[in-house]
């Protein structure tokens, strides 16, 4: 890729796409080199049937995928509607002879790249590549027996996606919080070919805790966009992960005098179902277990 200057000091806003294969670990060392082969031509090809030169993008190879950044001078619209439509059919003629189906995760988003000798970096590229090996995509990939899931980010989807275009429909596109090592982040996704797709039974996003610490907390998402665009569905994601978290823990009971403590010192809660049954269960500290009769300072 041709650049006025390969400055790693210095940022270019570019789309990047990262392209991973579903279940790469599952191909033999023999088996590796055709899935490498089929990848390239898949999106090689389409490269072609968009009018978008080899030349004028930036690919890295990643073993089980390649990893691409394109410059602003291409049309960021032309990648995701007509190529993303051409890596769908080429992937799909691949597939026909092939016993095992090749899946392929793919993500985008646009932010600063910095290019070196070696190849790009930034939290761009990061973003799009927690992206395309989010829970939630590979999952869509399995459960829907789809070819192909793309994913974009949040901003992606609000700048471009949202205004619509040629092969693009964002009323295709679902939203989903994920909780990645960074933190907790927005995206959408596609299937190409497809409505939009139900997220909702989508298990939790589980990033790697660090040593020594809890795990993160999982965050799901609801199953599509509801109407009135990107805010309210994030609006609307909030509440259902809300309401998830009232209806799995005890709700703690607000005292008189709001002190958080009741008339003995001790912190009082309210659990659903039947606390009689306390059999091999351990206690960091004294409790007491029973229940408040219709007499509210009577305990049984």
């Amino acid at each position: 890729m041709e650049h006025d200057a390969l400055d790693a000091g210095e940022a270019r806003y570019e789309l990047v796409i990262s392209v991973d294969a579903r279940r790469s670990g599952q191909y033999s060392d023999a088996e590796k080199p055709r899935m490498r082969e089929r990848i390239y031509r898949v999106l090689e090809t389409a490269f072609a049937q968009a009018g978008v030169g080899r030349d004028a993008v930036h690919m890295e190879d990643r073993g089980d995928g390649v990893l691409v950044s394109v410059p602003g001078r291409i049309a960021v619209t032309r990648l995701l509607g007509l190529w993303m439509v051409e890596v769908h059919e080429n992937l799909r003629e691949e597939n026909r002879s092939l016993l095992v189906p090749l899946g392929l995760r793919v993500a985008m988003h646009v932010g600063p790249v910095r290019h070196d000798s070696r190849g790009i970096s930034g939290r761009a590229v990061d973003l799009t590549c927690r992206l395309a090996d989010s829970a939630v995509a590979r999952q869509l990939l399995d459960r829907e027996r789809a070819d192909l899931v793309l994913a974009v980010s949040d901003s992606l989807y609000v700048d471009v996606v949202s205004a619509g275009g040629k092969f693009i429909e964002p009323a295709r596109f679902s939203p989903a919080r994920l909780a990645l090592k960074e933190g907790e982040v927005s995206a959408w996704f596609h299937l190409p070919g497809r409505p939009a797709p139900d997220i909702g039974p989508i298990a939790p996003e589980e990033p790697s805790a660090p040593v020594g610490g809890p795990p993160a907390a999982p965050v799901g998402g609801p199953p599509a966009a509801p109407v009135g665009g990107p805010e309210a569905a994030l609006a609307a994601m909030d509440a259902a992960l809300a309401a998830r978290a009232a209806a799995a823990a005890g709700r703690r009971v607000d005292d008189s005098d709001g002190d958080g403590d009741d008339e003995d010192g001790a912190d009082r809660y309210r659990a659903q179902g039947d606390l009689s049954v306390h059999r091999n269960n351990v206690y960091q500290q004294p409790v007491h277990i029973g229940r408040v009769t219709g007499d509210s300072h009577r305990r049984d």
